[in-house]
């Protein structure tokens, strides 16, 4: 309606004009230098148009002209982009079907035309570590760093993960310490190093990560506890029986740890053997009387203090909540015989095995018939506490539990490798 309004009024304009210039033809008289020009106003006015109009379609020209060139650039750079925008979908969908060549042929034959590179560089980069060229995968971490500089970090952790996955611990150590001098407080980077130390059974430099990941907050609480108590008993594995280094270890843990079952257990059992028999007394009846734990229990059976007599009255002690413990009875055993007290030490020995047949209490209870001169009860013992030895230890290679719960230190760890959270035979001790 606004454009029908404007062309009544430009056409009632143009025919008052004319109708002005028909009566009044005017005359129009121009000088310039020698040359000199007559005309009507209507012709001159007529030509001025005709000259804007001329004028007007030649820029119109010159102007497309200009654009096409790069109205053409745009289409091609347009069509190359969709195809690497669908080249990067389709290749992951490929990894995700696990088709690990395919996917990496089209994520690398799109990247140069893409606005995305990074992507897919990085995405090229876990397709390669799965067919094994890690050459290849190397190379595509370069190019996605090329691609982005900026990515300096995302593109050197996707690097880490990559060689953690393929065991290149040495490798993926010198790329976790860069990224923390890049970095220092990035959670991430803490949970590779943490995994790192883990899977290398470098228990020292876990120990000391322990701390920052605590207050970075980068994993759970269980998560750490874990983490703690392998580091632990690493170090402990690995002290075996220096006494002085033993008690360093386990004053500088959290509280909570020093009354963990698993790391008192390492502990005393270490003391013992390096002839620290009065602390592992004390930390193991600290633990024993806040917190039951049947291993706890043997362990203090083995420990010859220099009052075993007072040993004997506080195991006594634990009878009144814990009588059914086939641990307890067995040490309350162990102890009376320490202290001469054969017939409750017999007494207790039965009671153990009455409650929980076990191979070493069978062995027990018959070195003490051989001290009291009853050779014929005694082998029958013996006899009775090999067949259990036989029978526990095919039941351990039919069932391949380890001898020491994993459970207990892997709880709440799902995502940090089982195989690298407790110390093997390697630490020593």
């Amino acid at each position: 309606m606004r454009l029908l309004f404007i062309a009544v009024l430009l056409l009632a304009a143009a025919i008052g004009s004319a109708v002005m210039l028909q009566q009044y033809p005017g005359y129009v008289y121009l000088e310039v230098g020698q040359w000199t020009v007559e005309t009507t106003l209507a012709f001159l006015i007529g030509a001025l148009l005709l000259g804007f109009v001329l004028l007007y379609i030649v820029l119109r020209l010159l102007g497309l002209v200009v654009r096409v060139p790069r109205a053409l650039r745009r289409g091609t750079y347009g069509r190359r982009t969709e195809r690497s925008r669908r080249g990067l979908t389709q290749g992951l969908i490929e990894m995700a079907e696990g088709r690990w060549a395919q996917a990496e042929k089209i994520l690398t034959r799109h990247a140069p035309d893409s606005d995305s590179a990074l992507l897919h560089y990085l995405a090229a980069a876990r397709a390669a570590q799965q067919v094994g060229a890690y050459e290849r995968r190397d190379n595509y971490l370069k190019a996605a760093i090329e691609a982005n500089p900026e990515a300096d970090i995302a593109v050197s952790l996707t690097q880490a993960e990559l060689q953690l996955a393929h065991h290149q611990t040495e490798h993926a150590l010198a790329t976790l310490n860069r990224l923390r001098g890049l970095a220092p407080q990035h959670s991430y980077v803490l949970k590779l190093l943490a995994r790192l130390y883990a899977e290398t059974e470098d228990w020292e430099s876990l120990s000391e990560l322990i701390p920052e990941l605590r207050s970075r907050k980068v994993l759970t609480r269980e998560r750490i506890d874990v983490l703690e108590r392998a580091a632990a008993l690493g170090q402990l594995a690995a002290r075996g029986g220096d006494g002085v280094g033993l008690k360093a270890i386990h004053d500088s843990l959290s509280r909570r740890m020093r009354d963990d079952p698993d790391i008192v257990l390492a502990y005393a059992e270490r003391l013992i053997k390096a002839d620290g028999n009065e602390t592992a007394e004390k930390c193991v009846r600290h633990v024993l009387g806040r917190q039951w734990d049947e291993r706890l229990a043997r362990c203090y059976g083995l420990i010859r203090g220099e009052e075993p007599q007072r040993q004997l009255d506080h195991a006594e002690a634990w009878l009144k909540e814990h009588g059914r413990s086939p641990m307890l009875l067995l040490t309350l055993g162990r102890l009376c015989a320490r202290n001469r007290l054969w017939g409750k030490a017999r007494i207790y020995f039965e009671s153990s095995i009455g409650v929980e047949p076990r191979a070493e209490t069978y062995f027990d209870l018959a070195s003490l018939l051989d001290e009291l001169g009853e050779f014929g009860p005694a082998r029958e013992q013996y006899r009775s506490g090999l067949a259990k030895a036989v029978e526990s230890r095919e039941g351990e290679r039919s069932s391949g539990r380890p001898l020491i719960s994993r459970e207990r230190l892997l709880a709440g760890a799902t995502d940090l490798p089982e195989q690298a959270l407790l110390p093997t035979a390697r630490s020593g001790g």
